[in-house]
């Protein structure tokens, strides 16, 4: 489903981020990235999600390998959330409309009512918030909706970094809870990034551990 090979990646010309990371994920196998804080895991993710292009290394999704320019097949069939909700979403934009976006993106904009009913059910979004705003609603229900849009064009990996990182204990199993779901009916693959070890050994099938960084890597 996802193969990384020898990922090399970073924001600065000559200081990566990441060096030389491999990492497998197969079909429908729930895989673990652990690491501490500043290790660069957040930036594999990215790679992963194909939102960010490596310096180096071959990045292979669902079988196709990703040079240059993505095609919009291919970037559908990965969702991601990311561990702050407020950083992606609009204040000013309504959960319904943000859960919507990838939708409307790709012309499918009859879908809208059905699936987007259909995802606040499953995370857990009573049918008045998602008539509020991003900005109107706690971080709990703003991740929510974040997890229910990452699912919304039905990906066959989904890649939550840090996904419950901020969130008290019974949104963060809510959440992980409707992931499986997801994955149950779907088969979808999962990377999981976290730093929290009990969290990850529980919910995935296997974990990567990924040791600390040099002092000049962030990520």
């Amino acid at each position: 489903m996802l193969e990384l090979s020898n990922i090399t990646a970073g924001y600065e010309r000559g200081r990566p981020v990441v060096r030389d990371m491999s990492l497998a994920v197969g079909r429908g196998e729930a895989v673990g990235l652990l690491g501490p804080g500043g290790c660069g895991k957040s930036t594999l993710a990215r790679v992963a999600a194909l939102l960010h292009r490596p310096d180096a290394g071959r990045v292979v999704v669902d079988g196709v390998p990703v040079v240059d320019s993505v095609p919009r097949a291919l970037r559908t069939t990965v969702g991601v959330v990311h561990q702050g909700a407020r950083r992606p979403a609009d204040p000013g934009v309504r959960l319904r409309d943000l859960i919507a976006e990838p939708l409307k993106a790709t012309g499918r904009r009859i879908e809208i009512r059905e699936r987007v009913d259909e995802l606040a059910q499953a995370v857990g979004l009573g049918g008045a918030l998602l008539t509020r705003s991003a900005g109107e609603v706690g971080d709990g229900d703003l991740q929510r909706a974040c997890l229910a849009r990452a699912l919304v064009l039905r990906p066959r990996l989904l890649i939550c970094d840090e996904m419950t990182a901020l969130l008290d204990p019974p949104t963060a199993a809510a959440l992980i809870e409707a992931v499986e779901t997801y994955r149950g009916a779907t088969g979808a693959a999962l990377l999981a990034v976290g730093h929290d070890r009990d969290l990850i050994a529980d919910w995935c099938d296997r974990t990567v551990t990924w040791a600390a960084p040099p002092p000049q890597a962030r990520g």
